[in-house]
């Protein structure tokens, strides 16, 4: 059974940061990417932050500049450095994983069960 874990939500004002944390129960091999996903009431799930087992990383517009996505393979720990955070960041933050399934790269999508990060002005 594959279980993603998110913590490090929480409430906080304006401009401060704060760092989400994914653990895994496999390793972060074992997925051929990782994403941050945020979901904020009465809107549609959003990519936020990808990085593929190859090391490439994507982010949102609205991440650019001001997230920073990184793993460490050694804790099997997905991260998301927020900074500069604004009232739109407030959401529900979701961790996202593409574990490989056969020899031929076949994927499945693994969702954690989401953050809450409350931003106030």
């Amino acid at each position: 059974q594959v279980q993603l874990v998110e913590s490090g939500g929480g409430l906080v004002q304006a401009g401060g940061s704060l760092r989400l944390s994914c653990a895994t129960t496999r390793r972060v091999d074992d997925f051929s990417a990782m994403a941050w996903y945020r979901q904020a009431p009465e809107k549609q799930r959003e990519l936020v932050a990808s990085i593929t087992n190859a090391g490439v990383i994507n982010y949102s517009d609205s991440a650019k500049g001001r997230f920073t996505i990184s793993r460490d393979n050694s804790k099997n720990t997905l991260y998301l450095q927020m900074d500069s955070l604004k009232p739109e960041d407030t959401a529900v933050y979701y961790c996202n994983a593409r574990l490989v399934v056969n020899v031929q790269g076949s994927t499945v999508a693994v969702w954690g069960q989401g953050t809450l990060v409350t931003i106030s002005s």
